[in-house]
């Protein structure tokens, strides 16, 4: 085998290969966010024209972005969505960390209780059942419906749990010895040595809440308690059905829009995802250990 250095052609090759289709894979990932953040900075007209926007914005400009938070009620709506994950996620890692703190401890139905909450990882009410459900629990058109049902989650008690099971079983026989009790030996002990995983839940609880619109249209009227994301999930609505209009220039023209309705989806979607992705880069360092040591072991 011909050997060039310590690297035989073989694994010159392979290396070459693996490299490439990475990077191509990488910007298959890539480039459609990217498409849809320089298409949001172009200008709406010149967008239009098809080709135009590949690599590259045409004509940049804030304008898309400047039409979109003209919309009445979008700070409100975005001060409500910012509230509904702030309160959303700490009420789900509180609940969720001691839940699963708690099943680790020789408590009395601890095996059924926790198994009748994974049975609901498979086995769903459906859509009138939950419907039913909240309004018997006056959730609706309240500010509570956002945060409430999804204080508890089986999957996120699963990771916390079995992180905890991993902690050395010596720091809780410690602190008991000094008389501390099982809230103070979470909120001292568990709580601070589980913030990988705690972290990571966090990640996943913005995610979700940050992203739900769903409940806010089905149980939530009152325009002072819409979401950001069901206030663009409609405008979004509107410009499909101008789109799809036989006479779009004279219905545009009729509503004094100054953005095409692809310049409306695309400007949205920014406005929906990139905060949350300002999440990740505080999170990266906790999240990769937090799903590697919370993870279902055999």
């Amino acid at each position: 085998m011909v050997v060039i250095g310590r690297r035989s052609i073989g694994d010159t090759v392979f290396v070459v290969v693996n490299y490439t289709i990475l990077t191509l894979f990488f910007l298959l990932c890539i480039y459609p966010f990217y498409y849809i953040f320089i298409y949001s900075i172009s200008d709406p007209k010149e967008a239009a024209k098809g080709l135009s926007v590949l690599f590259l914005p045409v004509k940049p400009t804030l304008s898309n972005y400047v039409e979109v938070f003209k919309m009445d009620g979008i700070v409100h709506a975005t001060f409500i969505s910012v509230a509904r994950t702030v309160i959303g996620t700490l009420i789900t890692v509180v609940c969720c960390g001691f839940f699963a703190y708690l099943v680790t401890k020789p408590l009395y139905f601890r095996k059924f209780i926790y198994r009748m909450m994974i049975v609901t990882m498979y086995v769903g009410g459906g859509l009138i059942p939950w419907y039913v459900t909240m309004r018997m629990y006056h959730m609706y058109n309240n500010f509570l419906v956002y945060v409430i049902p999804s204080a508890l989650s089986a999957m996120n008690v699963i990771l916390i749990k079995t992180f905890i099971e991993q902690l050395p079983a010596s720091l809780e026989e410690s602190a008991r010895l000094d008389g501390a009790g099982y809230m103070r030996i979470f909120l001292q002990i568990i709580a601070p040595l589980s913030k990988p995983i705690l972290a990571t839940i966090v990640v996943f609880s913005a995610v979700g809440q940050w992203g739900s619109w769903f409940d806010n249209y089905i149980l939530v009227t009152p325009e002072n308690l819409k979401t950001i994301q069901l206030m663009l999930y409609d405008m979004v609505r509107r410009a499909n059905v101008i789109s799809n209009a036989t006479n779009i220039a004279a219905q545009l023209a009729a509503m004094d829009e100054k953005m095409t309705p692809m310049a409306i989806r695309m400007t949205v979607t920014m406005v929906v995802t990139f905060p949350i992705i300002l999440v990740y880069p505080f999170m990266q360092r906790y999240f990769i250990k937090g799903i590697m040591m919370g993870a279902i072991k055999g």
